[in-house]
């Protein structure tokens, strides 16, 4: 049976990011510097409330539900997993925006200086550059590559996982991965 067209998108981004994270420790890093950098970007977001019809619309909560929805999109079963811990996140930030805009804005600043360092050291370690350097949006494809990956260990997907495997391993490799891509 072939696969859908989704199936095949799907399949070609995640295979494109795990490309650049082949490396256990690299992912490891990325598994704590993604989650820290939304986090830290959800913050200044969380501070700015705007109205619509007389609803009080946060804007972190708007982009993360644009977001989630893009996810969803792509694939219902990590997009809906990637909901909840980016609503996890959302709601972190809108915790540390409690103590106000003066500590907000530092503590966010100083988690985004810490989670691409750790993005960057894992980089380091693996010998290669960020893939967002090949294309900007593979900024959005690391949070749904870590939850891929994250149910890949629990044993889920996997068909996806041996799709994914299959095209980094490439022609030139016998269509055999020379070791797993997450």
């Amino acid at each position: 049976m072939s696969h859908s067209r989704a199936a095949q998108r799907l399949t070609g981004i995640l295979a494109s990011y795990g490309r650049f994270h082949r490396d256990p420790r690299n992912r490891l890093t990325h598994y704590l510097g993604v989650p820290a950098i939304i986090y830290s970007v959800l913050v200044p977001l969380a501070l700015h409330t705007s109205t619509l019809s007389g609803v009080a619309l946060r804007l972190d909560r708007v982009v993360i539900v644009l977001t989630a929805l893009g996810y969803i999109t792509l694939d219902p079963a990590l997009g809906f997993s990637l909901t909840v811990a980016l609503t996890l996140l959302g709601a972190a930030a809108e915790a540390t925006c409690r103590l106000g805009p003066a500590t907000a804005l530092p503590i966010a600043g100083t988690v985004f200086v810490l989670g691409w360092a750790l993005q960057l050291l894992g980089h380091r370690l693996e010998g290669n550059g960020p893939a967002l350097l090949t294309n900007l949006a593979q900024v959005f494809v690391a949070p749904l590559f870590l939850t891929a990956e994250l149910g890949f260990s629990l044993g889920l997907r996997r068909r996806l996982r041996g799709d994914i495997e299959r095209e980094l391993a490439g022609p030139a490799h016998g269509g055999v991965a020379r070791g797993s891509c997450i």
